[in-house]
């Protein structure tokens, strides 16, 4: 369920790369700020130092979410990766609310931005390349091993961006004397960065609350089950997701007379199938036979030193018993010596058939030898 060391590695190679470019852009921004006497562009300094919170949470979850299964979370850490998409989100919202509320606040009063150098438009419109730059590429590597975390971080950075052409526009406005349009810009931009930060929230919170996979996924996982051969059927297929990954079970059914052994390989294979084809970490799988679904009827069946209580008196040798439980009841398959005559073979099928009816309220009971079988009902 964990990336694997060049996965790993990359993740925390595109995180430090943000993290350096934020450093020197906000220190950038702010210092031209002050000297060109631009709110705008050391305000858009101080947001770009907002990325850095978020990078900090990415590598912080990033390190644990690597980390192996424990004793206190035996499904691994995958689900650090989720709680910190949550909070990119959170502090998307929030940055695109603190965007809408400060761009209204100047609309509505009026207020007009001072005089400021040229040189504060260069310095925006650098910082909207370079974060715009950073976006494609944070998204491509998230995308690539598809974390939703590095994903989130990804679109901060285009946050980030927006905040930065909001800035450019205004000073651009600034400089031509049109003072309301970076309110205006900065209100459009406050909607989508909120939008983004709101759709990341959601989906964090669903997985933390062990929402279902889309439909359309289950869908192909369901056709993947399917395909194994010896499957006859699926039913309770349950998905949730663990960060990136997926976890679920499922009840499979296959034929009712197959060997223990031969329904477990069954079971392996359809784990095995599942991972291999989908985002899966975790595949458990119930074998249930065909004509099993009356679990009541079932359960009130005899167990096995039960029945072998019952033939011991009746069989003359020891036997090996197959036990079978259907819907229909319970089919016993008993290996007889192949030299019994068939006089003595017939004798035995009815004792057993007999003594087991009597005392287990049975449905039906088969006899069978290595040579022969007789079936008495």
């Amino acid at each position: 369920m964990t990336r694997t060391s060049e996965e790993q590695h990359q993740a925390l190679r595109s995180t430090w790369v943000s993290v350096w470019i934020n450093i020197a852009l906000s220190s950038l921004q702010i210092a031209t700020g002050l000297w060109a006497h631009s709110q705008a562009l050391i305000a858009d300094g101080v947001h770009s130092l907002s990325d850095l919170l978020a990078d900090g949470v990415v590598l912080v979850a990033t390190h644990h979410s690597h980390a192996e299964a424990d004793e206190t979370h035996a499904y691994g850490h995958a689900r650090f990766e989720t709680a910190a998409a949550l909070a990119i989100g959170l502090i998307l919202v929030g940055t695109g609310f603190g965007l809408i509320w400060t761009a209204g606040v100047k609309l509505h009063a009026g207020q007009n931005m001072d005089a400021v150098h040229p040189m504060a438009l260069a310095i925006a419109s650098l910082s909207l390349v370079a974060k715009e730059a950073l976006f494609r590429y944070m998204r491509h590597i998230g995308e690539r091993l598809k974390s939703s975390m590095l994903i989130a971080n990804a679109w901060h950075a285009r946050a980030d961006a927006a905040s930065s052409l909001v800035v450019a526009v205004g000073i651009g406005a600034n400089l031509m004397g049109y003072h309301s349009m970076d309110a205006v810009a900065a209100i459009i931009v406050g909607v989508m960065i909120t939008k983004a930060g709101w759709d990341f929230t959601v989906e964090a919170f669903h997985s933390l609350t062990d929402h279902a996979l889309d439909p359309e996924e289950i869908k192909r996982i369901r056709q993947t089950i399917l395909s194994v051969d010896g499957v006859a059927q699926l039913h309770g297929l349950r998905t949730r997701r663990m960060g990136d990954w997926a976890v679920m079970d499922m009840h499979v059914e296959v034929s009712s007379h197959l060997s223990v052994s031969e329904g477990h390989y069954i079971a392996e294979k359809v784990s095995s199938m599942v991972r291999a084809a989908h985002r899966v970490a975790e595949c458990t799988v119930h074998i249930d036979p065909v004509n099993a679904h009356r679990i009541g009827p079932l359960l009130s069946l005899p167990t096995r030193p039960e029945i072998e209580a019952l033939l011991t008196p009746c069989l003359p040798t020891a036997v090996e018993l197959r036990l079978h439980y259907l819907d229909v009841g319970l089919e016993v398959d008993i290996d007889l010596p192949a030299s019994l005559p068939p006089a003595e073979l017939a004798r035995l099928a009815h004792v057993v058939h007999e003594t087991l009816v009597r005392h287990t309220r049975l449905n039906r009971v088969t006899l069978h030898t290595r040579a022969q079988s007789q079936t008495s009902e």
